[in-house]
């Protein structure tokens, strides 16, 4: 044997002894680590490294451990709580594919366990996915009626969840999309002097959602139409309520200033 044979050999062994004790290492520290299909408590252990990595927010990294849970065994006590955690990470992974599929992972759990003790977190997060989704009030919104659809079951079903306030804020906050969207074509229309169409949709905004959070501003524009339109009594009405709901508002002293010119 020559001494460059000799000296590769000993390179050789201390290379295989430097990987061996870096397996070891990580085995003995459980990190990094995957399962054997088959070993005991396997399941366990993707549930828990994928719940450790969805806490720090590597959301990856736990979608890849709940898959691989999900995926690979189905028996499990852990899989329908790793379905969620798919779900929830997609939904932190924080984009618009991201979020249809979070929407499709919470729809199948609803799907397969409708009355899993979990299911209005589903359904919740379901109504969340989908309010991801929405777009602005100039824009079409078909994915904010979705949205909507989604959070009104989760509140008709399940009236004692413990995710009920945040429920009733994500409600309010897809009807105010939706008015919000109504509320500017009308104040387009009065922009324009179409003073029947901004009546036709501010109207419409107070009758489908008289708990609008801008309903300040409806009054306002609705006042000021039926003013240039010479309908002084309607006019009246909605000054008044703009001054008797809101004790701030950006259209507060034009309408002190419009009711005391139309009294006058």
């Amino acid at each position: 044997m020559t001494v460059l044979d000799l000296d590769f050999r000993r390179l050789f062994s201390a290379c295989t002894a430097l990987l061996l004790a870096g397996a070891l290492t990580a085995c003995a520290s459980g990190r990094g680590a995957n399962p054997t299909l088959g070993e005991r408590d396997a399941d366990k252990f993707l549930f828990d490294r994928g719940t450790e990595a969805l806490e720090k927010r590597h959301w990856i990294e736990a979608r890849e451990y709940f898959r691989r849970l999900v995926d690979t065994y189905p028996g499990s006590q852990y899989r329908r709580n790793a379905k969620l955690g798919v779900g929830d990470a997609y939904i932190g992974e924080n984009r618009s594919d991201s979020f249809i599929l979070a929407a499709n992972e919470f729809r199948e759990f609803l799907t397969f366990f409708p009355v899993d003790p979990r299911a209005d977190y589903a359904q919740y997060r379901l109504a969340v996915a989908q309010s991801k989704q929405v777009l602005g009030p100039q824009r079409d919104q078909t994915a904010t009626h979705e949205a909507l659809r989604e959070i009104e079951t989760f509140l008709r079903n399940y009236p004692s969840s413990q995710y009920m306030p945040e429920g009733v804020k994500l409600e309010r906050e897809l009807r105010d999309r939706l008015s919000e969207s109504e509320h500017r074509v009308g104040v387009f229309y009065f922009r324009y002097r179409n003073y029947a169409g901004a009546i036709q949709r501010l109207s419409g905004v107070l009758k489908s959602d008289p708990a609008y959070s801008r309903r300040d501003a409806v009054y306002f524009f609705l006042a000021e139409s039926y003013f240039k339109v010479g309908k002084l009594t309607d006019a009246l009405t909605y000054y008044d309520k703009l001054i008797a709901e809101f004790a701030v508002s950006e259209h507060l002293d034009d309408a002190k200033k419009r009711l005391t010119e139309i009294k006058r």
